[in-house]
């Protein structure tokens, strides 16, 4: 699949995501993270890396513990949430970012057919 054709609102965009490879992934025009079931960081897009402000990718770390957006714990907790109730399909709009707190992110999360979640990152 063409990374042309992942529109940040499919609604089944987890799954075309997933066909993608990591090349494309980094090309995409918005941020992609995946985290495992215990919330360490298995993908971040090159894209997350330069729009965040983070300039890295983090893989390996703990997601929750290295995120700067404000209300994170609410966040954290939805998706915790969401996850044990099944398959989770969640929409937030967040104050703060890593490189610039002032700025409004709007996230999607999605499961992983591997376990853990995606998370789609769209700023203006």
């Amino acid at each position: 699949m063409p990374d042309q054709d992942v529109d940040y609102e499919a609604p089944d965009l987890a799954a075309r995501v997933e066909a993608l490879s990591g090349e494309a992934i980094d090309r995409l025009p918005f941020g992609v993270i995946r985290l495992d079931p215990e919330g360490v960081i298995k993908v971040y897009s090159a894209t997350e890396a330069r729009q965040s402000g983070y300039g890295s990718q983090p893989v390996g770390e703990k997601f929750f513990e290295i995120s700067r957006c404000g209300g994170k714990n609410d966040f954290q907790g939805q998706i915790v949430r969401a996850q044990e109730q099944g398959r989770v399909d969640l929409e937030f709009a967040l104050p703060g970012d890593y490189g610039d707190p002032a700025r409004e992110v709007r996230i999607r999360v999605q499961s992983a057919r591997a376990g853990g979640v995606w998370m789609f990152v769209q700023r203006d």
